[in-house]
């Protein structure tokens, strides 16, 4: 043998030491070492071997490191094994299972799996070729053995999560394996591993409950994708009816029949076996799901009688679509029979048990939906589905709003699975939906005084959830259909006009506010309800609730109620202006007092009163008189802030001051969303008042501390203004694009390039003086922050470059396309020629296509524009020797990967910067590749003029399809050498 030439001395004893748990660092550091060495070497593991196979460590964690070894080897290195060290792997595990049997304790569970793996991997390597009798040689030796069995049951799911297991990804050349071994075995081995357990289940039902559970799992698992009548036989099947009976086996018996119940089989086939287990199943009790108190079971018999009604639901689809009547009606009566069942599971007061059975009620009722005229029986199944739905729809009294947590998460994603039940439901009978939803509101709504929270809040939440369940055009529910519209306008009625705002429990406020602005519409039909609404969003029910979450929510809900409905407030504009404006107080951070609102409820807060102000029927004298009393208080208290700031020298005060300034930047700017198309700054009059507040804010931008976050702010709101003001911004822009170029850092400048971009697109010519002027300093620091060196591994900064570059860019192409090149040109012919050269490196060197597509659209519009006759000297000149090159050595880079999209629209972009070429220069062009370019390169006279008849069609896709397809091209510029020598100095341009 083998490993007689390796003595058992060899094993490290005193790494060994560091194999336990609670060993020294420097152990546990000489075993890491030490299993290296025996992983790497050729025949050190063989030791591992022999101890396994004579049993000489009693150690858990030696033997499990042992098997460790082993399973590299087999897992990595098995092909260079030698015939006699595989026959070794064999036998080792042969004997290791022998020792196994005639132990009186078996060994730890987690050496087990480890064992079982060690099995699963050698038979997956070997079963096709050395060891085609690996079953018969395990079964031949464990028998019956109790301990033995356990390891062949491990090892037939090891064996399963190696070859079956869909969750694990594997090569296409493991899946060809995986499909000869599931051949070979279906044809060999799984009549007699069938056999195996079903001797197995019926042995060890009583002495071994858990060995049953473990091949009840091994059943379910292959069932999938062995032959089914092997198990389901009566033989079979009742012997696994009869575990249902047995406590500790039913629900492993469960699981195993929902296997068999979901395997792809005829639906006529699969009718006709569903029926069978369900007449046994009832017939022994199991219907009577109210006389069951074990939820664990109950969750996996839903879980069984939902895979049996959806298999009844595919084989009525499947028959009904194949027009076989009669076997259809059979399938649809064995699915009608079931629903009593169903109902039962749904309404269980365990939500558990009621979730494993939605799936079955939805495809039930996708099956009703397809039928025009429902029956009296599936009329009333759907009445009964509508009530259990409503019910279970009802929170639990344990529900814990104020700390919600694991259990409350998992109803909340119940509630989402009822839902859908509901809007199927809709479907199948909006009428009935209707009525249902009705009966339940009104009946409670009527008292609501006396009602619990629950009642209340699921008689709020249907009327809510018919919103989505009953299709409506933009929410236009109270008009069209007379019958839904006369219901929803009734329900809302009642709704705003009961009183229950008032409820004093959160779940019922969050939900009252939600349904009214879910149904803001109906306010178009009967505004005289807005007073009432508007006093509950305003006092103790809404903004100023006890709970922080109600006050949150009920500040976006504000907004969009005040939004869809300005037009009918505009009698209570002032009134409300005074009734928040306490709730529009910039809290400065020293005041301690906990606030109402967070500042992002604040943003919603100002928004809506700016919405109330521009959107009113008042002159523009006053609209700027009011939207300067909401604004001067934000401006007088950002000037105090930022001048403690720029005189406080605590960090942690000062980002707490920052924090607060850029706050009040935030909601000014927030104020100004309220302007439109139709209602704008002029026409409001507010224009001064959003330019003293530009006046205001702009010093900030000199502060010398937390300048990243008042920066930002800072340049947010001169984004907006650029909207808002139009030109009035402009004598801004210079002083704080100055500011904003001082000290910057990469994502200063990534952020900073959008606002440029924006104003160069805006205003063009108007901005072109100050564009030529800041284009340098901009483009300078732009370099000079690329430049800065940076750790080979440190991502967050190569990313943050990569990302600076695509702006820069983007900048640049914004130029070129707005007509601006003059801006360009009018930079000194040494500063045009350095862009210039950035923009070919970028298209060229760096493995980024989203910037590459870029350059090479910035380099067609500069041909189209300085590529003519009239054109800027010398750009033909750089023409030929810098765009020409960098459109033929692009696509030649490794990095130039035409499996991905955005580098096929950089190969189109590049072949469009070729035809732009032409159609500038012409003939000369064509004359350049033919006698000069291309035979420098090497590239033989028949590819040459291939390519130029191809650059000359007039259908640039005629070009894009060639440079994509065309791999001759390729393949003669890879091989020249000077092309070879212009893709290494490239980057050096």
């Amino acid at each position: 043998m083998a490993c007689q030439s390796v003595s058992i001395i060899n094993m490290d004893e005193q790494a060994l030491l560091g194999l336990n748990p609670n060993a020294d660092a420097c152990y546990r550091q000489k075993a890491m070492v030490y299993f290296e060495q025996l992983k790497e070497s050729q025949d050190a593991w063989e030791v591992c071997a022999e101890a396994l196979a004579k049993g000489i460590y009693s150690d858990d964690h030696v033997k499990f490191f042992c098997f460790q070894v082993l399973e590299h080897q087999i897992k990595y290195r098995h092909g260079g094994l030698s015939p006699a060290q595989q026959q070794l792997i064999r036998e080792t595990l042969m004997k290791w299972l022998q020792g196994q049997l005639m132990n009186s304790q078996p060994e730890k569970p987690f050496i087990r799996n480890k064992a079982a793996q060690v099995f699963a991997l050698t038979f997956v390597m070997e079963y096709l070729t050395h060891w085609p009798k690996f079953f018969h040689d395990l079964l031949s030796l464990v028998g019956l053995n109790p301990h033995g069995v356990d390891v062949y049951l491990r090892t037939l799911m090891a064996i399963d999560a190696e070859v079956v297991d869909r969750d694990i990804l594997h090569s296409p050349e493991e899946v060809r394996r995986n499909t000869l071994i599931k051949d070979g075995m279906r044809e060999q081995v799984i009549p007699s591993l069938v056999e195996s357990w079903y001797q197995i289940l019926g042995a060890y039902q009583q002495s071994h409950p858990e060995i049953t559970c473990q091949c009840l799992e091994v059943v379910g698992a292959y069932v999938s994708w062995i032959d089914l009548n092997l198990i389901a036989n009566d033989r079979f099947v009742n012997l696994l009816l009869s575990q249902m009976s047995v406590e500790d086996l039913r629900e492993e018996a469960c699981d195993c029949l929902y296997e068999i119940v979901c395997k792809g089989m005829a639906p006529t086939d699969k009718t006709k076996l569903v029926e069978s287990l369900c007449q046994v199943l009832q017939s022994a009790g199991f219907f009577n799901v109210d006389q069951e108190e074990d939820v664990d079971f109950l969750a996996k018999f839903s879980r069984l009688v939902n895979g049996m009604g959806q298999s009844l639901v595919l084989s009525w689809t499947k028959l009904a679509k194949g027009g076989a009547v009669k076997e259809a009606a059979e399938a649809l009566r064995a699915l009608e029979t079931k629903v009593p069942l169903l109902l039962q599971l749904l309404v269980h007061d365990d939500d558990d048990i009621s979730a494993n059975i939605v799936g079955f009620c939805y495809d039930y009722l996708n099956v009703l939906k397809q039928f025009p005229l429902l029956t009296d029986q599936q009329k009333t199944h759907v009445e009964d589905i509508m009530l259990a739905v409503m019910k279970k729809l009802t929170y639990d009294e344990e529900y814990n709003f104020d700390n919600e947590g694991e259990d409350e998460a998992m109803f909340v994603e119940y509630r989402k699975q009822l839902k859908m039940l509901l809007d199927r439901l809709a479907q199948v009978s909006p009428d009935l939906l209707l009525e249902a939803v009705g009966r339940v509101f009104n009946n409670t709504i009527q008292r609501w005084q006396t009602a619990s929270f629950m009642e209340v809040e699921v008689a709020i939440r249907l009327l809510y959830m018919l919103g989505e369940a009953l299709p409506a055009s933009h929410g236009a529910h109270f008009s069209g259909d007379t019958a839904k519209t006369s219901a929803l306008q009734d329900m809302m009625r009642t709704l705003v006009s009961s009183g229950l705002s008032g409820y004093q429990h959160t779940s019922v406020s969050l939900e009252f506010f939600e349904t009214v602005v879910r149904y803001d519409k109906f306010f178009l039909v009967e505004p005289q309800h807005i007073p009432i609404v508007l006093m509950s969003f305003l006092d103790h029910r809404g903004l100023r609730h006890s709970s922080p979450k109600v006050r949150s929510r009920v500040a976006y809900l504000f907004s969009r109620f005040v939004k869809t409905l300005h037009k009918h407030m505009n009698s209570f504009i002032e009134d409300i202006l005074s009734r928040i404006q306490d709730l529009l107080e910039l809290a400065p951070p020293e005041n301690g007092f906990p606030a109402l609102l967070t500042s992002d409820d604040q943003l919603f807060i100002f928004e809506t009163a700016g919405v109330l102000i521009v959107h009113g029927e008042s002159p523009a004298e006053r609209k700027q008189a009011l939207m300067r009393s909401l604004l001067t208080p934000l401006t007088d208290a950002f000037r105090l802030l930022l001048a403690k700031l720029a005189s406080e020298r605590e960090e942690e005060r000062q980002a707490a001051l920052a924090d607060c300034l850029s706050h009040a930047v935030g909601f000014a700017s927030r104020t100004s969303k309220a302007f439109s198309n139709k209602q704008t700054v002029k026409q409001c009059g507010c224009t001064e008042v959003y330019r003293d507040c530009l006046q205001t804010f702009l010093p900030a931008l000199s502060c010398p501390v937390q300048r990243g976050s008042l920066r930002s702010a800072v340049r947010s709101f001169l984004h907006r203004m650029i909207i808002c003001l139009e030109e009035e911004v402009l004598p801004f822009v210079p002083a704080a694009s100055e500011h904003m170029l001082k000290d910057c850092e990469a994502r200063d400048l990534q952020e900073f390039i959008p606002l440029i971009s924006q104003i160069t697109a805006k205003f063009k010519d108007q901005v072109s003086p100050f564009l030529q002027q800041v284009f340098m300093p901009l483009v300078l620091a732009i370099f000079e922050v690329l430049c800065r060196p940076a750790e080979d591994n440190d991502q967050a900064a190569a990313l943050e470059k990569q990302m600076l570059r695509r702006s820069y860019f983007t900048f640049i192409q914004t130029i070129t396309s707005s007509g601006m090149n003059e801006v360009l040109a009018n930079q000194g012919v040494e500063n045009v020629e350095r862009v210039l050269f950035t923009i070919i490196q970028g298209a060229v060197d760096f493995p980024d296509p989203i910037a590459q597509k870029t350059c090479f659209i910035i380099l067609s519009k500069l041909v189209e524009l300085w590529g003519g006759k009239d054109g800027m000297a010398g750009f033909p000149d750089f023409i030929y020797k810098h765009i020409v090159p960098a459109c033929f050595l692009a696509p030649l880079k490794p990095s130039f990967d035409l499996t991905d999209a955005q580098t096929v629209l950089t190969l189109s972009e590049c072949a469009l910067t070729l035809k732009m070429i032409h159609l500038r220069r012409g003939p000369e062009f064509i004359q350049y590749l033919q006698q000069e370019y291309l035979p420098s390169l090497q590239v033989s006279p028949e590819i040459t003029q291939e390519v130029c008849q191809v650059l000359q069609q007039p259908d640039a896709k005629v070009l894009k399809n060639y440079m994509k397809v065309r791999s001759q091209l390729v393949v003669a510029l890879e091989t020249s050498p000077l092309c070879r020598l212009c893709l290494e100095t490239s980057s050096n341009i």
